[in-house]
């Protein structure tokens, strides 16, 4: 998938609406139920350039499927696609379906938008992967609020030959983060500190997947400043002191990471196929030494990021808009969708296809088996709530920490409380 597109899967951005109140759709029901009929609009987000073809077959299946229906595709450009969302919202024109993240639904659920499928169509909850499916819960609401669509993650790159060089066993990288911190310093002594294991900071993927609990459970506070937050920031701050964290993370981008992996300046490092194809070009012997392990996590699950189908709750279409939504992600579809593009499936049993677990000798698909394998039971670990802005806190306050500007647990209640406030003012 080319990356602006691919952007769409991991952009979260803030949705303002001009209403944040209880509302529901205007007849108040959830009943899906009647035939499927109808004139529908269904949205996309920067999808049209790459995929025209397939969505054109997709609206022309499910027409010859149920006659008497008119889809109507439309595609928006990934820039400013919140914004059209939540002028559509506050206009009343947004679509009878639509293509979002589970950071844009929140705030359209809230202002009842956002259908609810435990109610409309609780009888296709069974085909999706359990933690897709609840990737469109809201913190503090009762419901689903999309229909999980496809998925992403990446796994983990390491340098086999900069482990052996440190008397690691190359074989058997980290999985948990304690064993992360104990290899990691054990690089960074071993090389003088000449090598680090990581070029970034921690983010709230990371803080989720060490077991930090997020937020509170109504989705009115957030709490990674507990305890076990305030370990994994104290542990961060070690490496960094001791270079095992690299000493530009704090203002480290995607690129310039990638860059220390190539030079071997950082041992692991996250990636995709198209990297791999990168090494062997760039970096010869970097790719003869590549391996390829899951995402550290003290949790037992990966961080995935998922793209969801939300029905508009004031559909005049219900029964239509709720069958296409259904339609565009059952297994048949989506499995069709990740033989085009770089992604993988929601539904369940989709990740067993030989397509994602059998090996034939090309990196995509080493790489591909790599993350299927990993995504089964993944959980989409950013709050739905979590927006640019609190990212941005984090950060900023996590840099602090590591500076040694301020404890790892003043910089975490900093973080918290403008996080706090940031949420209150969603609405």
């Amino acid at each position: 998938m080319p990356r602006r597109a691919l952007a769409a899967a991991v952009v979260a951005l803030v949705l303002p609406l001009s209403a944040c109140g209880s509302g529901g759709d205007d007849s108040g029901s959830t009943d899906a139920s009647g035939k499927v009929e109808g004139d529908i609009t269904f949205q996309t987000w920067n999808l049209r350039a790459n995929f025209k073809p397939y969505f054109e077959g997709l609206v022309a299946d499910f027409e010859k499927k149920y006659p008497g229906t008119n889809v109507k595709w439309v595609d928006q450009p990934a820039e400013g696609y919140a914004d059209k969302i939540s002028a559509d919202a506050a206009g009343g024109t947004l679509p009878d379906v639509v293509n979002v993240s589970p950071d844009l639904v929140a705030p359209l659920a809230k202002a009842g938008l956002a259908l609810d499928l435990d109610k409309a169509a609780a009888k296709y909850k069974k085909e999706y992967l359990p933690g897709a499916w609840a990737s469109h819960e809201i913190p503090g609401m009762e419901g689903t609020y999309a229909f999980p669509w496809y998925l992403n993650t990446g796994p983990l790159f390491y340098n086999k030959s900069l482990f052996k060089e440190a008397g690691l066993d190359a074989s058997k990288p980290p999985k948990t983060y304690g064993e992360l911190f104990d290899d990691a310093l054990e690089l960074a002594d071993k090389s003088d500190g000449k090598v680090a294991t990581l070029a970034n900071v921690p983010t709230i993927e990371d803080f989720g997947r060490y077991g930090v609990e997020l937020m509170n459970k109504e989705g009115t506070a957030f709490a990674f400043n507990d305890t076990k937050g305030v370990e994994l920031l104290t542990k961060y701050k070690e490496l960094y002191d001791a270079k095992a964290l690299d000493s530009q993370a704090l203002t480290a981008t995607p690129e310039s990471s990638g860059k220390k992996f190539l030079t071997g300046a950082v041992a692991m490092n996250p990636g995709s196929a198209l990297d791999l194809g990168n090494f062997k070009k760039q970096a010869p012997n970097l790719y003869k030494n590549i391996g390829i392990t899951d995402q550290i996590t003290s949790t037992g699950k990966v961080n995935m990021y998922v793209m969801g189908v939300m029905v508009n709750a004031r559909t005049k279409q219900k029964p239509a808009a709720v069958a296409f939504a259904h339609f565009v992600t059952d297994a048949q579809n989506q499995m069709s969708f990740a033989k085009k593009v770089a992604i993988f499936p929601s539904t369940a049993g989709s990740l067993d296809d030989p397509y994602f677990t059998e090996e034939d000798g090309t990196d995509e698909t080493r790489v591909r088996i790599a993350a299927a394998k990993s995504l089964k039971n993944a959980v989409n670990y950013t709050p739905v709530l979590f927006s640019e802005q609190m990212k941005t806190e984090l950060r900023n306050n996590v840099a602090k920490a590591l500076q040694g500007k301020v404890s790892p647990e003043e910089a975490l209640d900093n973080a918290v409380k403008a996080c706090d406030r940031l949420l209150q003012q969603q609405g």
